[in-house]
């Protein structure tokens, strides 16, 4: 009996076995498929932007400074100050010159005075056309060299070309000043400049009126939309870019030389297809292709698609129409490892 219940048990136990066997075979097998992940096609805006560094510029920042020699009697401006164009703001001491401009003075009168004697006796008849043409000759030089003094005597006051501010003041009251010694900064900040240099690769995207976007690392929150008022026509030989600019009016934030970061719309569509970069690789004949996921009988099954891609930014790969339609699921991950009609399953 023992014997009988013995061999009963065994064909049960191997009965339950191959039942096992036989339902869980699907489900490894369909755990071995390789696991991916995918995106929904779709139609959408896109755009390609060149993220650049530029700086602030300004054509009203110069060092005041004297076109003449001398000791300074008088300065008379202060650092912060707001002068206006023509404003003198210092003096330099011109005593020699007015000392030289008084000599010259006395000699033109007599000059003149001995010009009208000739002038009187070339009318008599007495007086002969050399000694006439000298006392002439002698009046003008002399009047040449006043107004020479005079423009000299003109120099010894330092004027403001253009209103502004005055940023820093270098010289005091008694010092010794020159041609190569500055006086003071003047700087005007209404109107400047945003320039900065591209590669000449992007040169056929850029244009008068492309708009950019300038942010500045030091005011993160602060962004200035504006448009491109200058293209270089220049490129320089040794790094292959050319200079582009932007003219900011009525400033009150920007200073020269500060750095920004500017970005430049070079190609934008409102409706374009459009996928993750990551999904697009290239086969052995350099084709761009992705792998989409298909239903099938046997379940979703890659297929791959070649592709013409048009730009790609941030992540994102703008390709051209047809190839894939709305709504198809394009594998994102896991496209590494599988091969053209793998059956595959998603996460």
């Amino acid at each position: 009996m023992n014997i009988k219940f013995f061999g009963t048990f065994a064909i049960f136990t191997a009965f339950l076995v191959t039942s096992c066997a036989e339902s869980e075979a699907p489900v490894e097998e369909k755990a071995q498929l390789p696991l991916v992940k995918t995106y929904t096609a779709e139609k959408k805006a896109f755009k390609h932007e060149i993220r650049i560094q530029g700086s602030v510029e300004t054509d009203k920042d110069v060092l005041l400074g004297a076109e003449m020699s001398g000791i300074l009697t008088a300065v008379n401006i202060k650092e912060g100050q707001v002068v206006k164009a023509g404003q003198v703001v210092a003096v330099i001491d011109a005593s020699i010159l007015a000392s030289n401009y008084e000599e010259m003075k006395t000699q033109l009168e007599y000059a003149q005075y001995m010009l009208d004697k000739q002038e009187e006796l070339h009318k008599r008849g007495v007086g002969s056309e050399f000694d006439l043409k000298t006392a002439r000759n002698q009046v003008e030089s002399l009047k040449a060299s006043m107004n020479s003094l005079n423009t000299q005597r003109g120099k010894a006051s330092i004027r403001a070309p253009f209103s502004g501010v005055i940023d820093a003041v270098y010289a005091k009251t008694g010092q010794m000043t020159g041609p190569q010694s500055p006086i003071a900064r003047l700087v005007n900040n209404t109107n400047v400049d945003i320039v900065a240099t591209l590669s000449e690769s992007h040169l056929q995207n850029v244009k008068v009126g492309t708009p950019i976007a300038v942010r500045f690392p030091n005011y993160s929150d602060t962004v200035i939309h504006l448009n491109i008022t200058n293209v270089g026509n220049y490129i320089e030989p040794t790094n292959r870019t050319f200079r582009i600019m932007s003219a900011l009016k009525n400033n009150k934030l920007l200073l020269p030389n500060m750095l920004t970061e500017i970005s430049i719309t070079d190609f934008a569509t409102e409706n374009g297809m459009v996928v993750p970069s990551v999904s697009v690789s290239k086969d052995q004949d350099n084709n761009d292709y992705v792998f989409v996921a298909q239903k099938t009988e046997k379940g979703l099954k890659a297929t791959k698609i070649i592709v013409q891609v048009i730009s790609e930014y941030n992540g994102e790969t703008l390709i051209e129409n047809g190839a894939i339609t709305e709504g198809q699921q394009v594998i994102v991950e896991g496209a590494r490892g599988i091969l053209e009609n793998d059956i595959v399953r998603i996460k």
